[in-house]
């Protein structure tokens, strides 16, 4: 299952965001450290599921037209800028973050609290100061884990025999660093790991976070952040959200007081004269800011951190091509996230390891061609899985 990781500053809205995206229960208060261990909860991608376009009418597995794939996430405790070092929470945060494929940066868009996370007048911080440190808190990490044995590592790479790329791979195995990421990282930030200085080794680290963790910038509390700040952070190449006004819509449609999706760009209120005044108000504002801001921006963050930060598609195995189904006769049961560039042969071992070791070929369901085991796969194919196991 992918996961993403909610990371940022204390009281930056991580609990909250978390919390809106998964309904599930996280301790929200307005001050440091609320979160002390990490939070795991299931939140969704959003898709248009194919059934619209077949015209099939019976399909169970989406809400008229709107299909929602689960993938993991993971509130983390709070950091503060030299965590690595041990200040606030220190490397307990980082530790967290191993099993994440990519990673939400929250930042506190109101600009209500300040660099480790204490409350102050709203717009009195510039968040703008905030952008990056997650990055570099986790570069300086990984400098720390090599640093233990690096001189080490680095005799040892004189021998013709001893390979640092895979030296490096198998100290960073927790992180799941791969071979492939070490070799580009050394590439793509030009550093000679057999002869580098501690500033390139930083240098390399930070290389190899952005493209094995990726981060993507979420400009939270958007609906409390003052116009010039809103204007700023335009400027940089971030999302905005209000994970509070997610929160309310996800607990009122949750009550049937409102018609919503996660990613409704609007709701529809039901039985508005059963609403107090207040409760109105409330729906109007939240209305406002999705008016403003194109939604809450929560469920869009998640899939830009999907399909384009971790670059994925989406996928659907059947039995049956004529009828999209599988032996149960469910139509376009599963949807599976792949990396861009997969084969019909790598999605059969996602169904099963013994559908992918028994693999003969697979058939375009939509063309009803026979297709090659190499063949690489598009959003949103639909493929039957011919093999010799079942």
């Amino acid at each position: 299952m992918v996961r993403l990781a909610i990371a940022g500053k204390p009281n930056c809205g991580k609990s909250t965001f978390f919390t809106a995206s998964t309904l599930a229960p996280a301790e929200i208060a307005n001050y440091p450290f609320t979160t002390i261990d990490a939070n795991h909860g299931i939140a969704y991608a959003r898709i248009n599921c194919p059934c619209k376009e077949l015209g099939i009418e019976n399909c169970q597995a989406c809400n008229d037209g709107v299909r929602f794939i689960q993938i993991g996430l993971i509130d983390v405790a709070g950091l503060v800028p030299d965590a690595h070092k041990g200040k606030g929470l220190g490397n307990k945060f980082l530790d967290n973050l191993r099993e994440a494929d990519a990673i939400l940066h929250i930042i506190d868009a109101s600009g209500g609290t300040d660099e480790e996370g204490n409350p102050v007048g709203t717009g009195t911080h510039d968040p703008m100061i905030d952008i990056g440190f997650v990055e570099t808190e986790m570069k300086m990490w990984v400098t720390g884990l090599l640093e233990k044995n690096w001189q080490k590592i680095q005799r040892s790479a004189q021998q013709k025999t001893f390979s640092i790329e895979d030296a490096v791979t198998e100290q960073l195995a927790g992180l799941a660093v791969t071979y492939e990421d070490v070799v580009s990282a050394e590439r793509e930030s030009g550093v000679d790991l057999k002869k580098c200085t501690q500033e390139e080794l930083v240098a390399f680290c930070g290389e190899l976070i952005s493209s094995s963790k990726p981060f993507l910038v979420i400009g939270n509390k958007i609906d409390l952040a003052p116009p010039d700040i809103v204007e700023s952070l335009k400027n940089e190449d971030i999302s905005f959200a209000s994970a509070a006004s997610e929160f309310a819509l996800r607990k009122a449609a949750e009550g049937k007081f409102v018609e919503y999706l996660p990613g409704d760009k609007d709701f529809t209120i039901n039985n508005p004269e059963k609403l107090s005044d207040a409760q109105k108000a409330g729906l109007e504002a939240i209305r406002g800011i999705m008016k403003k801001f194109n939604g809450t921006g929560v469920q869009e963050a998640i899939n830009k951190a999907v399909f384009e930060l971790l670059d994925l598609i989406v996928v659907f195995p059947v039995e049956d091509e004529n009828k999209f189904c599988d032996g149960q006769g469910r139509v376009l049961p599963d949807a599976f996230l792949m990396k861009r560039g997969s084969t019909p042969h790598e999605m059969a071992f996602q169904v099963h390891t013994d559908i992918g070791e028994g693999f003969l070929y697979a058939v375009d369901a939509r063309t009803k061609m026979r297709i090659k085991e190499n063949h690489e796969l598009k959003n949103g194919d639909i493929i039957k899985i011919v093999s010799t196991k079942k």
